[in-house]
């Protein structure tokens, strides 16, 4: 679902920008696979996953010396100065928040030169990013101050949780995290996206017209179709339905905007609609809440196990704990990470059925698909087992072969 110099005139006139037509015959050309930008996306991905996996051993060499040394217990005790407040038996606030902090703190300083090199540098390198270092790391900041708020206050909704319900902690937690998922999908378009990019109103035109009718086929009330600057940030293009309810907003990336025909236009934004057609996002609302649950249960049994060891813990709301939580947690995530991968890419094969489905424009579908792995440096056929692992879309080859397959089935 989506990471977004306006050139209008021609694209809301119905014509396809400059680069897409056949200037001699007047028809559009059709759109290759750049056998270079192949080689660069092959590169690409590799050091990309080298770079995550790299980000996923920090934290887990962090918990690991936490939880099989007693430097765990020694920061608890080192702040044993903001225990003051116990509001309830078990629970102390103001440790538990200290103790976050420094886990946070500590991660967010060892990560940030892995997260530098990865999202500004090495974008840079391969030319999908646009922004200035100064904007990045503006960003950067902007992000922080918006998760660290909530992150702590989870943390301390929980940790109040295991002192005041410790068997049914997990249930109350899973509750709450469906709850503020779906306030959050709920306000992304209106208070999230603004704060790092630009809407602006679709003029009218053709795309506005074709987007409309996709959504009143679709039975989907839109407050809006919107176009975003992805510009400002990465030469990448992108799409998406977002918000729930009386926010759901279609916003289409200048980028894509600016180099697609209206007819690729039509058929991404088709597949976009198509999530909301087969309600997409409360199925993978819901199928988050179901995993993440059994990674609390997890978490609950584990807590219980250990604890009630291990004398050195004061409680299941110890703040020692959060080494513990954590890596059961991590664990979990990374062997569920298949699965919701999986889930999330029979999703978008059904999106992308219903664009073929609704549109008819099976070459415009395949153009498109050509076009963004060109444009976003998308390998189009990973390796199996890497797909299997770790894409939540099915790769861009796949999708070239399930599209060609859907046409030799539905001959025009």
């Amino acid at each position: 679902m989506a990471d977004w110099s306006f050139a209008f005139v021609r694209r809301f006139a119905g014509e396809p920008p400059p680069h897409t037509r056949d200037q001699a015959a007047g028809e559009p050309a059709p759109v290759m696979v750049d056998v270079a930008r192949q080689r660069q996306a092959r590169h690409y991905a590799r050091q990309r996953q080298r770079l995550s996996l790299m980000s996923m051993a920090i934290p887990a060499v962090v918990i690991g010396i936490l939880l099989f040394s007693q430097l765990g217990f020694g920061l608890r005790d080192a702040l044993v100065g903001t225990v003051g407040w116990t509001p309830l038996v078990g629970w102390e606030p103001l440790r538990i928040a200290a103790y976050f902090g420094v886990l946070f703190g500590v991660l967010t300083i060892l990560d940030f030169p892995l997260t530098y090199y990865s999202g500004f540098i090495l974008p840079h390198r391969y030319g999908l990013a646009t922004q200035t270092v100064g904007a990045w790391l503006l960003d950067q900041a902007k992000g922080l101050a918006l998760t660290l708020p909530f992150e702590v206050a989870a943390v301390e909704f929980v940790y109040w949780l295991l002192a005041a319900a410790p068997e049914t902690w997990w249930l109350w937690t899973g509750l709450a995290l469906l709850i503020f998922t779906a306030v959050l999908s709920n306000l992304v378009p209106v208070l999230l996206l603004p704060i790092f990019y630009t809407l602006t109103p679709l003029p009218d035109g053709d795309v506005k017209r074709r987007t409309l009718a996709l959504a009143a086929r679709a039975r989907t009330r839109v407050r809006g179709i919107y176009s975003m600057n992805l510009s400002a940030k990465t030469t990448a293009a992108n799409a998406m339905v977002t918000g729930l309810g009386n926010t759901r907003r279609i916003v289409i990336g200048d980028t894509l905007l600016d180099r697609y025909t209206p007819d690729e236009i039509e058929v991404v934004v088709a597949h976009e609609l198509g999530h909301q057609v087969h309600h997409d996002i409360p199925k993978l609302i819901a199928f988050s809440t179901v995993v993440t649950l059994g990674g609390l249960f997890l978490v609950n049994l584990a807590l219980h196990a250990v604890v009630s060891r291990v004398t050195l813990y004061t409680g299941l709301a110890d703040a020692a704990t959060m080494p513990l939580v954590g890596a059961v947690l991590g664990v979990f995530g990374l062997v569920t990470l298949p699965l919701t991968n999986g889930f999330s890419r029979v999703v978008e094969r059904q999106a992308d059925a219903y664009a073929l489905e609704t549109t008819g424009k099976v070459e415009a579908f395949i153009s498109a698909m050509t076009r963004l792995a060109n444009q976003n440096l998308a390998e189009l056929d990973p390796a199996p087992l890497i797909e299997f692992l770790l894409y939540n879309h099915p790769s861009i080859g796949k999708r070239l072969v399930f599209a060609r397959r859907y046409a030799a089935r539905h001959p025009r």
